[in-house]
């Protein structure tokens, strides 16, 4: 997480004796989000990349004409398809929908054939998803990453930065694995991210196998797609954090409420953390 200047003073007030990396620790953030500062959008593109992101939730293949055109006819924006392009592209949201030039990988980037279709997913830790969603707050906005173990929906790991890069990712995923194991298959979407030669050499290191969506199908991740609405809609739209601090504090209340009191149908009415057993505590 990525925290403002007076948070970082509030922070290291408390102790003179501990470091920063010490202290960040101690709150579960990760050392290069200490210094967040929030990104400057204007406060016309905030409204419209909230408008943009809960549309897409619902309509995760919509492509960016429809989308302009969604936003002027109904919301009553006047914009052009140039701004909602460049929107979108900000949010991450490029890779979700089908898009010749604008979803291919980093020049150098190796893609992965889908490997899910049509697969028995029978235990906790033989599947894995993990993706990167656009989180809105009341002034302006961060990223947020999370690892869920498909069999069970339990959200292994999480983090938020203002950032995208694969070494935050990276980082994320390394902590995973640490605390939990390896999975057979970790699942992504197509991003630069997660075709990266750092983030894949975890994986090709500990002997995973890297499945990828493919171009335009958002519902290849569904799990972690459905966990995003859930967490938007049950939380970050309702209660839009002031600082990056209360936005990281919200998250870790809501996962905990998900992971240890939200019972899924599918899984016989249990929680994620009943159902990912015996590692879950």
């Amino acid at each position: 997480m990525k925290c403002s200047l007076p948070e970082r003073r509030m922070m290291v007030s408390k102790s003179g004796t501990l470091s920063i990396t010490d202290q960040c620790g101690m709150l579960g953030i990760h050392r290069s989000g200490f210094y967040y500062v929030p990104e400057g959008e204007s406060a016309l593109n905030l409204v419209l990349m909230q408008f943009i992101d809960a549309y897409f939730l619902k309509h995760p293949h919509t492509g960016v004409v429809t989308l302009c055109a969604y936003l002027c006819l109904s919301e009553g924006f006047t914009i052009n398809v140039k701004r909602v392009r460049r929107l979108m592209r900000l949010m991450g949201l490029m890779a979700i929908y089908p898009s010749k030039k604008l979803s291919v990988p980093d020049q150098g980037h190796t893609l992965y054939p889908y490997l899910l279709r049509g697969l028995q997913i029978e235990r906790v830790n033989q599947v894995w998803q993990t993706d990167i969603t656009y989180i809105p707050m009341k002034k302006g906005f961060m990223y947020m990453m999370a690892v869920i173990d498909v069999k069970s929906r339990y959200v292994l790991h999480w983090s938020v930065s203002n950032t995208m890069g694969a070494a935050w990712c990276t980082a994320v995923l390394s902590e995973t694995i640490a605390l939990y194991g390896k999975p057979d298959i970790l699942n992504t979407d197509q991003g630069s991210q997660f075709t990266s030669h750092e983030f894949q050499k975890v994986l090709t290191d500990h002997e995973i196998q890297i499945s990828m969506d493919g171009k335009g199908r958002a519902l290849d991740n569904i799990y972690i797609e459905r966990f995003w609405r859930s967490l938007k809609y049950e939380h970050v739209y309702l209660k839009p954090a002031e600082d990056g601090l209360e936005l990281f504090k919200g998250i870790q209340v809501y996962i905990n409420f998900y992971n240890k009191e939200r019972r899924i149908k599918s899984l016989k009415r249990h929680t994620p953390q009943e159902s990912y057993t015996p590692i879950a505590a």
